[in-house]
């Protein structure tokens, strides 16, 4: 089903944002984060959500707006959302090339650039999964469904599928590192 495969992209998405706010408490703490990670949450997101998930969830909202246009009214403007999301993480993958290349950067406004990033992508993805995919359930049709999977494509996600991409790999291990910890301080 689309909505459950958005949905598990959202908390993977939730997984690699916690990951970067870490890293910036190592960068707000004065100390060197993981760049090659940060790099590698940057490069996900200008792939995964900009050229598979979004594309998705544009096709779902084009038919709820066709099937109910009030409730369509209600979530917003998606596609605008989406954009500027884009254009905060170009503005973080700013940011961090600017750190990267010793260039006179405020660690403030690093932190801004940044924060301000996962805030949004947050408050974005809470929305989606409080309105826009219960109502896209409630009123899209099983036809619906049919054609917005005969126009997805069938692209598997480059670091939380079977068909991982290679320059993934560091976070990946980073991921399931932090998930390890994680479950030793649950125990």
């Amino acid at each position: 089903m689309i909505i459950e495969r958005l949905s598990r992209e959202h908390r993977n998405i939730e997984k690699l944002l916690a990951i970067l706010e870490r890293e910036l408490e190592v960068f707000d703490r004065g100390d060197r984060p993981d760049y090659e990670v940060i790099r590698a949450v940057i490069s996900y997101f200008e792939v995964y959500p900009e050229v598979y998930h979004h594309p998705q969830e544009d096709l779902v909202f084009a038919k709820l707006r066709t099937r109910d246009p009030i409730a369509a009214a209600k979530i917003g403007d998606l596609a605008s959302e989406h954009h500027k999301g884009a254009e905060r993480l170009r503005s973080v993958a700013h940011a961090v090339d600017n750190v990267l290349a010793d260039r006179e950067v405020l660690r403030q406004n690093v932190d801004t650039i940044v924060r301000d990033f996962i805030g949004h992508e947050r408050r974005h993805m809470m929305m989606e999964d409080r309105d826009f995919f219960p109502a896209a359930l409630r009123v899209l049709k099983p036809q619906d469904w049919t054609e917005i999977a005969s126009a997805v494509t069938g692209h598997k996600d480059p670091l939380f599928s079977d068909v991982t991409e290679e320059r993934f790999d560091t976070l990946r291990v980073h991921i399931l590192r932090l998930e390890e910890e994680a479950e030793a301080e649950r125990k």
